[in-house]
């Protein structure tokens, strides 16, 4: 049987006499993503001495996952750097000459990042016809101004009506609907088309959003999001080296892999069971024994701690902030927790031995006929794949060889993850053939697939202001604990990051950056005596 251990290399209460002699805080962050090594980073290059990193996999880089297959380096999570000016992600990238290789191919313009933003997109119905260029350009020009105007509601304070239900999604396909209805100009056919369209296009929105449903995105809250000028860029070496440099400055002995966390004991609330452990260990130090945080790993070593950054997703506190954390978590923080979304967004490459697209398309888009007048983008299990919104054709093929790589989100992600290789490959085979019409494509001869909703260590992509949520639970969620008017009177012990805790550029790269960033901060202008 295991022991427990406690680690007695601590220190006294931040603001104890301890500290007035110059003693260095101890430091914990916990999680080795892109807000954990961000902020790790910033307070080792500050001065600080005492900075622990526990990450339970046996990886750094959380959401950012690339993996090289043959020469092609493929992204199972993060992608793409969203736009340029004052990004950090992207200064780091152009910074480190990351870019050099990338072609105009791969800066797409627009809202919808795609890796390539030359070409067509290919919108195929169930029943192997191709819409007309035509028609697909007149739908994008409606609703991508149906869009702009679900952006108004906040950013001019636009009061949401009780049909809209506050709801992205019901306000979109109603909007929508009506004016395509009203169109005099189209044919019943061509209007049947373009119903059926508004639900793809959502789909493609739900992808964006790591949603289950545009219907769960709020209306009011959604101009929030802040979109950075400038293109959107990917990195063609792959997303890790922002990792890679991100650690680079970091001593490999600082980051502890495999180092699952089970609970964070705060506000010298120290368990039972520590107290037990405490008392029969006669090496741990009597100063250590009134710690601030102890962080107790599932390999039952307790950490003493002044200061403990939290990095893990949202989609962690949901499952476990209830045994995370002792005590408990205010509940105004668990209220944040719960009222803000995240959901699951994965892709699944498909590599081919040949094309069989034309040399102009970029992506393939499924558009269901029957959905024209569908209120629900939820189907049963068995029709899982019904909810894959389209395959994007990876540009260059010189680089990436001839693959697609498809999207699908929601809980129908999750059966899909829960679903064997084959059996997806297969899927999606036949998927293809059923909208191009051509009952000779070849099985893919590779597939590769990501699955962040049913990881424990992630349980889902990225958050979103879900119905019910506004920026002020973003807020919520970062602000430190113990609450306190002033940090200098009661130090800030349990500090939160990650793409979640960032109002502005939730569910981004930069923005998980950025949160890291802003708690080594706090953290810094609180001992900027004790650092001079």
């Amino acid at each position: 049987m295991q022991s427990c251990e406690i680690s007695a290399d601590s220190t006294d209460d931040p603001l104890s006499s301890g500290l007035r002699r110059k003693r260095q805080p101890r430091i914990v962050v916990i999680g080795a993503g892109l807000a954990g090594l961000s902020a790790a980073k910033a307070l080792l290059e500050s001065g600080f001495t005492d900075v622990t990193v526990l990450e339970a996999t046996d990886r750094i880089g959380g959401r950012v996952q690339s993996v090289k297959l043959g020469h092609a380096t493929f992204e199972l999570g993060a992608t793409w750097i969203h736009g340029s000016h004052g990004n950090p992600v992207y200064h780091l990238a152009e910074d480190n000459g990351l870019l050099e290789e990338t072609t105009d191919g791969e800066r797409s313009v627009g809202r919808i990042s795609l890796y390539s933003k030359n070409g067509v997109a290919y919108h195929l119905t169930n029943n192997g016809q191709r819409i007309p260029k035509d028609v697909v350009e007149e739908f994008s020009d409606l609703y991508n101004e149906v869009y702009n105007l679900t952006q108004e509601f906040f950013q001019r304070g636009k009061p949401v009506n009780a049909e809209s239900q506050n709801s992205v999604g019901v306000f979109t396909r109603d909007v929508v609907r009506k004016r395509v209805k009203a169109d005099p100009d189209d044919t019943e056919a061509v209007k049947r088309l373009k119903l059926a369209m508004i639900q793809q296009y959502l789909k493609v929105e739900s992808c964006e959003s790591s949603s289950h449903s545009m219907d769960e995105v709020s209306l009011s809250e959604f101009g929030e999001w802040t979109e950075i000028p400038g293109a959107h860029h990917i990195i063609p070496c792959g997303f890790i080296k922002i990792v890679e440099i991100l650690a680079r400055s970091i001593p490999e002995s600082v980051i502890q892999l495999r180092k699952p966390v089970k609970c964070i004991h705060w506000n010298q609330s120290v368990s039972k069971e520590i107290e037990r452990v405490a008392d029969h260990n006669s090496d741990l130090p009597e100063e250590d024994k009134g710690s601030n945080v102890f962080v107790e790993c599932e390999d039952c070593e307790f950490i003493p701690a002044d200061h403990v950054i939290v990095t893990v997703s949202l989609g962690v506190l949901k499952k476990r902030h209830e045994s995370l954390f002792h005590p408990r978590l205010p509940e105004d923080k668990v209220m944040a927790i719960e009222k803000l979304g995240i959901n699951t967004t994965d892709k699944i490459f498909l590599e081919f031995e040949e094309p069989f697209w034309s040399s102009e398309c970029n992506s393939i888009q499924f558009v269901w006929e029957d959905e024209a007048e569908s209120e629900s983008l939820t189907y049963p299990e068995e029709l899982w794949y019904k909810k894959i919104c389209s395959f994007d054709v990876l540009y260059p093929p010189e680089r990436y060889g001839h693959v697609l790589s498809g999207w699908i989100c929601g809980e129908e992600a999750l059966i899909m993850e829960k679903c064997d290789d084959e059996t997806v490959a297969e899927t999606c085979t036949e998927m293809l053939r059923k909208f191009t019409g051509n009952p000779n494509i070849p099985k893919p001869r590779r597939i590769l697939r990501s699955s962040w909703g049913s990881n424990p260590n992630f349980r889902g992509s990225y958050s979103y202001t879900q119905v019910g949520s506004s920026g002020a639970d973003v807020e919520k969620l970062a602000k430190p604990l113990p609450y306190a008017e002033s940090s200098k009177t009661t130090p800030m012990q349990v500090m939160f990051s990650g793409e979640a805790t960032h109002r502005k550029y939730y569910s981004t790269t930069h923005g998980a950056v950025l949160s890291g960033q802003r708690e080594a901060a706090h953290l810094i202008e609180m001992y900027q005596d004790l650092l001079q």
